[in-house]
């Protein structure tokens, strides 16, 4: 098992480089420093030396690549390669362009709103959408199967927005029985976070619970159901010691690559809602022209990204240790 997440470990290597050089690639490349800078401080209204005192102060007057001007490994060193994109790798994202404020520091913050909110919503979505998925299984041909799977087809056509300004009007301008947008620390926070919860369960139901129904009718058509059930086993025994155990992989799939997406939050909801999480922060980011911020979260959700991917090949071996021998 070891050498199997060692091996994992050092394929995530070269990816996370990969990203690290793409991004900076768009961000400096493309995009570069003194733009940046013309951008922020106002295209009209700034002066050359302005755009230099903004560079300086934020550590953008050094060249891209290679300084010829220093000397040794400070020719290396003393970038921006090496200050806003090496230094990612070990996970020291700077400061902020904007207000040179510390990104880490909003980071470590922000994530704990966006936890209060992905957390529960990935714990109920699972039990409700897999309990949900049985049943429908269970039912197969029956018109509780064709009703499910055709609720399931409209509300996955339905978008994500219409969930959250419908769950608004309807939950908090009509019923008046949750604040609009808001947020609050401790047990005050209770309020302001059940709706966006219960909206985040109900914008994924139709296509999770479609995707665990299959995986199930999979699983339910197996050599080894047919047997139990010809042994004598009771329909709740065939769903739930095997029919559930067996079609753990596929479910451990959705499950463990969500891990990502806990810390990072969910842009829409935290930005409609007004929860000051990880999403909204990126979406401040973005509409202020912050890419100190944007370059760190995206540099975030991909380390992030590539744990979850162990953690899924961790959590298949234990599934089925036949995985390992891959």
């Amino acid at each position: 098992m070891t050498s199997y997440i060692v091996r994992r470990l050092l394929y995530a290597v070269p990816i996370l480089i990969g990203v690290n050089a793409i991004t900076f690639a768009l961000f400096f490349v493309v995009n570069p420093p003194e733009r940046m800078a013309r951008r922020i401080l106002g295209e009209k209204n700034v002066t050359p030396a302005q755009v230099q005192a903004w560079l300086a102060d934020r550590g953008y007057d050094v060249p891209l690549f290679v300084n010829p001007n220093a000397k040794g490994a400070g020719r290396l060193v003393e970038t921006v390669f090496f200050r806003k994109s090496l230094t990612l790798l070990w996970l020291d994202f700077g400061t902020s362009d904007r207000n040179n404020v510390s990104i880490g520091g909003q980071i470590r913050e922000r994530m704990w709103p966006s936890l209060t909110i992905t957390v529960p919503m990935m714990i109920l979505s699972l039990l409700l959408y897999m309990s949900g998925a049985l049943l429908v299984a269970w039912a197969r041909g029956t018109y509780l199967d064709t009703g499910a799977v055709i609720v399931c087809v409209v509300a996955m056509s339905v978008s994500a927005l219409f969930y959250i300004v419908g769950g608004q009007w309807i939950v908090s301008r009509v019923l008046h029985l949750a604040p609009i947008s808001g947020y609050d620390t401790g047990l005050h926070a209770l309020k302001f976070l059940w709706l966006p919860v219960l909206i985040g369960i109900v914008r994924g139901a139709g296509g999770d619970i479609r995707f665990y129904r299959t995986v199930f009718l999979e699983e339910m058509g197996k050599d080894y159901v047919r047997t139990a059930r010809a042994k004598g086993a009771s329909e709740a025994r065939v769903l739930f010691r095997h029919v559930l155990r067996n079609a753990l992989i596929p479910v451990l799939t959705g499950v463990v690559t969500e891990i990502p997406f806990l810390f990072m939050g969910s842009l829409l909801l935290e930005t409609f809602f007004a929860i000051p999480g990880l999403g909204s922060f990126l979406i401040d980011a973005i509409q202020a022209q912050d890419f100190a911020i944007v370059r760190a979260e995206v540099y975030l959700g991909s380390v992030l990204y590539v744990l979850g991917l162990i953690l899924t090949d961790v959590s298949y071996t234990i599934a089925d240790p036949r995985v390992r021998l891959s």
